[in-house]
């Protein structure tokens, strides 16, 4: 049912026969926030052309850790609503809380599916959903050596971006 919903959203965009003033395709910059993803709160700076693009997002979830993650993403269509699909990865390191620890690492495979929405002019907003694999972890306690879980996790994203 999913793969369906996605398909139905890509169709549903690349109909709409609204053109955005900001959204034409060329090439630029665009800097904004995000909420959720890589992190609660993050900074992300994007480097698109036609309708390809290279983000880098530097984050933190609890001001004790860094997240960054350079991700290549792919837009589809030119309307002002326009889906995309990305691949990447997503690196987190977390120093030691207690003195017995050490800086934690973690190294993941990151693929965000979204829309993006360029409503006025040089500003837009968007939402992806981030699924996300380990491929190799650090734990913080060096006594911890449970092995990794395999899972894909999913993971919410909101931005707003804008072009300077």
């Amino acid at each position: 049912m999913r793969p369906l919903a996605f398909a139905l959203l890509f169709a549903l965009a690349g109909a709409l026969p609204l053109q955005a003033q900001g959204s034409d395709a060329g090439d630029g910059w665009r800097i904004g926030l995000s909420f959720g993803g890589i992190s609660t709160l993050g900074l992300t700076v994007e480097r698109y052309w036609d309708s390809h693009a290279v983000e880098v997002g530097l984050g933190s979830w609890s001001f004790r850790d860094v997240s960054i993650s350079p991700v290549f993403k792919e837009y589809i269509g030119g309307r002002a609503l326009r889906p995309f699909v990305g691949l990447g990865l997503w690196v987190a390191v977390a120093g030691p809380i207690v003195p017995a620890e050490r800086t934690g690492f973690a190294l993941v495979a990151r693929a965000p599916v979204g829309v993006d929405w360029a409503f006025v002019d040089d500003h837009a907003v968007g939402a992806a959903l981030n699924f996300n694999r380990g491929l190799a972890v650090r734990r913080s306690d060096p006594e911890d050596d449970l092995p990794m879980n395999g899972r894909i996790v999913p993971l919410p994203e909101l931005y707003y971006r804008f072009r300077p």
